[in-house]
């Protein structure tokens, strides 16, 4: 039986990924490679980067399978229609022609772009946390926030692709200014760079996320103010979208995340004030049911549940 895979294509703030994935979601071994992004690399750089992974998954083909198409997830925002991606943490990409570059690479396949956060709705509602409900928020919480919404077993992406971005919605009671041009945004505030940089600010003298988890594991009483803030304002924000949509579920993956458990408990807390509302506090925020993968099973359901996404 010939083995049937898509390509999936990841690109974020800090790397651009790609892999074979096959119709049950699983990544084929041996197949994901990485090259690195990030906000210093020239738009040459950055093309550069995806024609690499690009190259390496296509030569990754084991003999005698068949690809299917490709499908590529992209920080946003994105311009859904024309294929284009301004990744707010890539300045050098503005209107920046990806679908295009990914077409010229893989000219025999249909290629297909959403915004990240979509992506990793439909693979939590495929094989994730969100499977068995139909109204999932995915979301990522990571160097961005982002997120993106299935509602009525169908993927939202509005008239420029960008529906569900959470991560650019100002929650109440903060003043964090983000490069978006808003203030308090959920980004602003609980990404993992601007929580350790709100960290640093209050004299903790760590780098990282996982710094900032270890010395919140060890007792640090500004690393875990720096946790609660981070969780508060994710909260605020589900409980915002859940009023808006009526979600049922959301689950949240990305390195960030997993700084320590109770930023979950944080995020609760804050929907929890929403006491009047059940149909508010009802939602269910759970981690990701996906390794790192999730990006990538997500991309490739762009082709694999293709009847899924509208």
């Amino acid at each position: 039986m010939t083995q049937n895979f898509a390509i999936a294509i990841d690109l974020g703030g800090t790397k651009v990924e790609a892999a074979l994935v096959d119709p049950a979601g699983e990544v084929l071994a041996n197949s994901r490679f990485r090259a690195p992004t990030g906000p210093e690399r020239s738009s040459e750089q950055l093309a550069a980067s995806v024609d690499e992974v690009v190259g390496k998954v296509f030569a990754a083909v084991p003999r005698g399978a068949s690809l299917v198409g490709a499908g590529v997830g992209s920080a946003g925002p994105i311009n859904e229609a024309e294929g284009r991606v301004s990744p707010l943490n890539l300045p050098a990409w503005r209107e920046y022609p990806l679908r295009d570059q990914i077409v010229a690479a893989l000219p025999d396949l249909p290629v297909t772009l959403r915004m990240d956060g979509l992506c990793i709705a439909l693979a939590e509602h495929w094989v994730g946390a969100g499977r068995g409900y139909d109204n999932v928020m995915g979301m990522i919480v990571s160097t961005g926030v982002g997120g993106g919404l299935i509602l009525h077993g169908n993927t939202v992406s509005g008239p420029t692709g960008n529906a569900g971005h959470i991560g650019h919605v100002e929650v109440a009671g903060f003043d964090d200014p983000c490069p978006c041009g808003g203030i308090g945004c959920v980004e602003a505030i609980a990404s993992g760079p601007h929580t350790v940089a709100w960290a640093r600010r209050q004299g903790w003298t760590g780098n990282t996320g996982e710094e900032l988890g270890a010395s919140y594991r060890a007792g640090d009483p500004i690393a875990a103010a720096a946790v609660e803030r981070s969780g508060r304002a994710i909260g605020q924000g589900i409980a915002s979208a859940t009023a808006l949509v009526d979600l049922e579920v959301v689950a949240i993956g990305g390195g960030f995340s997993q700084v320590t458990p109770d930023l979950f408990d944080h995020m609760r807390t804050a929907v929890a004030r929403r006491k009047q509302f059940a149909f508010v506090t009802k939602v269910k925020i759970v981690p990701s049911g996906l390794s790192s993968d999730g990006p990538l099973i997500g991309a490739a359901a762009l082709v694999h549940r293709a009847e899924l996404v509208v």
